[in-house]
């Protein structure tokens, strides 16, 4: 087994919506060690420019190349988007966004080649998931829409299915989809699969919906495999979650992401310009 095995997988986001990428990547890999960021102090980044957002991603890294990182999981919809070329990363360590395991999971999903993107602003605005999706399907129907109240509905815990506020939101935004007749619809932000319960009763049964965060994670675990990088350590790996906000509130949206049962510590830390 390469030393470099015995690296953590690192993950970031802008806030706690990356957790269901390390959620699903714990589940599939429970020996490997995992740190994640979620950039709390400024959430969301969707609505930022891309000078801003590729400033944010870089000093997030660079936090997390504190952790002898193996692999890096861009678990951002926003900056997978709107960084589409590899950032900076230390010397040669794998990486993954994850915008491109998503379009390879709904292309291999959709039979009508009619496939629907809900995202932030700024991911919608970069166009690269229909243009990802297309030198897939060439003949694709890409149908993108921004869904910027979803980010603070999770944030603040809005993401029940009887919650009346979050489910007219979500009608509003997804009438375009059921217009379009999508069959499939990509979760673009990693934190929507947490309102997936309302947006799957919304679309209906017939619909595929696909997690963003998820299939970064069964990529993740595919690249590690193919490079001989999986963790041989026995027992379970730990699990290191830091905000850059109030770690007090930030522990109270995780266990909604990763369940009770779930062994993990939170930590409030500083990155650089995290004003």
């Amino acid at each position: 087994m390469n030393d470099s095995s015995s690296g953590a997988i690192g993950v970031f986001d802008s806030g706690v919506g990356g957790l269901t990428a390390v959620k699903e990547l714990h589940r599939l890999m429970p020996n490997e060690n995992i740190v994640y960021l979620g950039d709390t102090a400024r959430v969301p980044y969707g609505t930022k420019s891309k000078e801003t957002i590729r400033k944010y991603a870089l000093q997030d890294i660079e936090f997390l190349k504190k952790y002898n990182v193996k692999m890096y999981i861009v678990a951002c919809g926003t900056v997978s988007a709107v960084m589409t070329t590899s950032p900076v990363f230390d010397g040669e360590k794998l990486y993954t966004g994850v915008l491109l395991p998503a379009v390879q999971a709904a292309c291999a999903a959709t039979k009508n080649k009619r496939i629907g993107v809900i995202a932030t602003s700024a991911t919608v605005k970069s166009g690269s998931y229909g243009k990802a999706i297309r030198a897939i399907i060439p003949d694709a129907k890409v149908v993108g829409k921004a869904c910027p109240m979803f980010v603070p509905l999770v944030e603040n815990g809005y993401t029940s299915k009887d919650c009346t506020v979050t489910r007219l939101i979500a009608e509003e935004y997804l009438e375009v989809m059921k217009k379009e007749q999508v069959d499939t619809l990509i979760l673009g932000c990693t934190h929507y699969p947490l309102l997936s319960d309302i947006i799957a009763d919304i679309m209906g049964e017939n619909v595929k919906l696909i997690s963003s965060g998820a299939e970064a994670a069964k990529y993740a675990q595919a690249v590690l495999t193919e490079n001989n990088l999986l963790s041989d350590r026995k027992e379970n790996g730990w699990l290191k979650l830091f905000c850059t906000d109030s770690a007090e509130m930030f522990s109270e949206n995780v266990e909604t992401f990763l369940g009770k049962s779930t062994n993990y510590t939170v930590e409030s830390c500083m990155i650089d310009s995290a004003e």
